[in-house]
């Protein structure tokens, strides 16, 4: 498992964007793959940083990634109080449409094949699947 951490900076979503972009230059990634894993990434840290730690600089975001065989796999950590991901208002609901906010775990639901929640809503984990070609 590899793991980064950086403070909650929205500038720091690049290391994030950074990353995605050295997985894909250095296995054998499905470019068809590339960009459902950068957008459900990048929302996952933006809301790490934002939603979670509240844009606190002296708190962390974790990132732990692993390659499994095709699949890959992100756990997204933050240190903020959590959420209920349970009851998050569906952002194609005619009343939330005009809403600035509320895409975040939509996205990530929509764009990874596995979307789970962990501690209260401070850890998410996205699983790829079939992200890489086969040798």
């Amino acid at each position: 498992m590899h793991k980064l951490q950086f403070a909650s900076q929205p500038e720091n979503i690049a290391i994030i964007e950074r990353l995605i972009d050295e997985i894909r230059d250095n296995y054998a990634f499905n470019d068809d793959c590339y960009g459902d894993v950068l957008i459900a990434m990048t929302e996952a840290v933006n809301n790490a940083i934002v939603h979670g730690n509240r844009l606190d600089p002296e708190k962390e975001v974790r990132v732990e990634y692993e390659i499994q065989e095709r699949n890959l796999f992100f756990k997204i950590t933050d240190q903020g109080a959590g959420f209920d991901f349970e009851n998050v208002p569906d952002p194609t609901s005619p009343e939330n449409l005009e809403k600035p906010n509320g895409r975040g775990v939509f996205l990530m639901r929509q764009l990874s094949d596995q979307c789970s929640f962990e501690d209260e809503g401070r850890e998410v984990e996205l699983l790829f699947e079939g992200v890489f070609n086969a040798a």
